[in-house]
């Protein structure tokens, strides 16, 4: 039997009953990663009940007029569900491998990483010259066979 399924089988809570937990899991292993992801997700999930509050309809249907309230409310549990996500067990032990795969790259020198980001940039702005170019040209044989005015 693979360890996901002996996972699966016995041994991992549910997300449920996690949710409902204030303990941190394994706290000292992948705490940048943890941080980074929880980060993200923070802003995307209080983005979304920006948008979620702040959405007429949703206003007219509840009777709030621009309440802060229901968006302090929906940001709180928001953040909340964020951070259980990142000390899933499951989540946590991905997000702690990711870490130790992190630790593992060879990371370019600063000078290296200068120079090749020149390149990246000389070859963009290379490309996008030559695409004018050619957009230019057929723009011009186009007007010149009278398909475009």
């Amino acid at each position: 039997m693979s360890t996901i399924a002996k996972q699966e089988a016995g041994g991992q809570p549910s997300f449920l009953s996690c949710l409902f937990q204030a303990g941190l899991y394994k706290p000292a292993q992948g705490r940048l990663v943890r941080q980074v992801f929880f980060a993200a997700l923070a802003i995307v999930t209080v983005l979304f009940v920006r948008e979620v509050s702040f959405f007429s309809f949703v206003q007219r249907q509840l009777g709030l007029g621009g309440s802060w309230a229901l968006f302090g409310a929906l940001a709180l549990l928001c953040l909340w569900v964020s951070f259980r996500v990142v000390n899933y067990p499951r989540m946590a032990d991905f997000l702690i491998s990711v870490e130790a795969e992190l630790n593992k790259v060879s990371w370019p020198s600063r000078p290296s990483l200068w120079k090749a980001t020149g390149v990246v940039i000389f070859v963009i702005l290379g490309l996008a010259v030559i695409l004018f170019a050619f957009d230019l040209f057929w723009t011009w044989v186009f007007q010149l066979i009278q398909i475009r005015n």
